[in-house]
């Protein structure tokens, strides 16, 4: 297996969190709104509730906004 990243080889784990962000472990490939790929490697944690201000990644707003789906 690859230790690197890339659109035909992304390598991660999901882990999905109540009333929180999902993380995703391992490298991974990112597609943002505007069709850009963002290589990531690592712990990155992503945005479900629609408020943080660092889209598509969490900022911890779910906290103030009680979110909890």
């Amino acid at each position: 297996m690859q230790n690197s990243a890339s659109p035909e080889n992304p390598v991660s784990k999901v882990n999905f969190y109540k009333g929180g962000p999902y993380m995703i472990e391992g490298p991974c490939v990112i597609v943002d709104s505007d069709g850009r790929e963002i290589v990531k490697e690592g712990k990155i944690f992503l945005c479900r509730c629609g408020q943080s201000t660092k889209k598509p990644f969490c900022d911890g707003a779910h906290k103030k906004y009680e979110f909890d789906k």
